[in-house]
């Protein structure tokens, strides 16, 4: 039986969705954590790492719900080339679904904290030529390439470049990827006027979750997170 796939993600709802046959994730928000769940699944056996989940997107013209599989990502470690076979097969297992549409091929951005406001998001895209960040392609690119693995990344848009993110949208989140309401609630306390933001974003998640989970199925039916 082949080694299975490692799908990273930064939060346990992107991990729920990419779990499946022949796919063993790992998950968690803080970067330390991250590595050593990474490296603890390789040890069981890993024949690629793919990262997979949610992405801030950068560049302008892209919507909540726009996928992104990467040809390379730039952050703290320099830029790490993905596989270009296994992200062809990647981008061939969304031919013909609802994905196809909404699928974009170029470099992602990898940074230690999260982008949250439309100048940062709009300086970021300037220096990289980024489409999108995330907080853990960098971390499996970097892990992978230093074990001589195949790496892909598979990251949906959900917040876009021109939408600043409100505090509470990152208040709840804790350090092993899994999300608390408490926190969300004392900030809408402290600040109401964030709820209108906070339901914008709600409805972008709900975009981005959707484009995951057709992803995912075509994935599965074209066999893409297989390697032998």
């Amino acid at each position: 039986m082949n080694a299975p796939v490692v799908a990273v993600t930064g939060m346990a709802f992107e991990a729920k969705i990419v779990r499946g046959r022949g796919v063993d994730v790992v998950f968690a928000a803080r970067a330390d954590w991250l590595e050593r769940a990474l490296s603890d699944a390789i040890a069981r056996g890993c024949s690629g790492i793919v990262s997979f989940g949610t992405a801030g997107g950068l560049a302008p013209e892209l919507e909540p719900g726009a996928l992104i599989v990467a040809e390379s990502v730039c952050g703290p470690f320099g830029e790490l080339q993905t596989d270009a076979a296994w992200s062809a097969r990647i981008v061939d297992a969304f031919a013909g679904t609802p994905v196809e549409r909404v699928a974009r091929r170029g470099k992602m951005a990898g940074v230690a904290a999260p982008v949250t406001s439309e100048a940062d998001k709009r300086s970021l895209h300037s220096s990289t030529g980024a489409l999108a960040v995330d907080m853990e392609s960098h971390i499996a690119g970097a892990i992978a390439t230093a074990r001589g693995l195949p790496f892909a990344v598979c990251r949906a848009v959900v917040d876009p470049a021109w939408r600043t993110l409100p505090p509470a949208a990152t208040a709840g989140l804790r350090d092993d990827g899994t999300t608390a309401i408490g926190p969300i609630v004392r900030e809408l306390l402290r600040d109401p006027s964030q709820l209108g933001a906070l339901l914008r974003l709600a409805s972008d998640a709900s975009d981005a979750r959707a484009t995951l989970v057709q992803a995912r199925r075509a994935l599965e039916a074209a066999r893409a997170l297989v390697l032998d």
